[in-house]
């Protein structure tokens, strides 16, 4: 136990710590814990994104099994597309902008975030990105938006202004 008095800390086996030196290791510890969190949160970015393309192939499958089709040629294929596609198997769902690449290289729904983006005349917020969709204003509605909006901009399709708004990236 660490008791502090007069500037100066003691531990109850009689050691002696200078208030500057605690304050030193609550930082470093601080900076640790933060790193770790950080590192978690990638890991489990990466576990949504696997969990986002399990979630498209497997509703693809049961809408397939309900029409009938799970062994047609054309259902085959469109769900190998899927397999194949960024998101599958680890894979980026929302793939790392580069030179040369198409906003038609998204899924449906983030080409749809990238239209309304594209054609505002200013930055825009999430609301009113998720109001343009339909989707409406409560917190659940605005919240997917705003996800798939900062996943976007984390990606390189999209730029965030410091204060939070959306707009294209030049060259887009």
């Amino acid at each position: 136990m660490l008791v502090l008095s007069a500037g100066r800390g003691e531990f109850t086996d009689g050691r002696t710590l200078l208030a500057a030196e605690v304050l030193t290791w609550v930082r470093r510890r601080r900076i640790v814990l933060a790193e770790r969190l950080r590192k978690e949160l990638v890991e489990i970015d990466a576990e949504v994104v696997r969990l986002e393309a399990a979630e498209v192939v497997i509703s693809q499958f049961i809408e397939a099994e309900r029409a009938g089709e799970a062994d047609d040629a054309e259902t085959d294929a469109a769900l190998e597309r899927v397999t194949a596609a960024p998101g599958a198997g680890g894979m980026l769902l929302i793939p790392l902008r580069e030179d040369g690449m198409d906003v038609s290289e998204l899924p449906e729904d983030y080409q749809a975030v990238m239209q309304v983006v594209a054609g505002a005349t200013e930055p825009v917020k999430a609301g009113e990105v998720s109001v343009q969709l339909g989707r409406g204003t409560l917190s659940g509605q605005v919240e997917a938006v705003r996800a798939k909006l900062k996943r976007l901009s984390e990606r390189g399709w999209l730029h965030r202004t410091p204060a939070g708004r959306y707009t294209s990236r030049p060259g887009q």
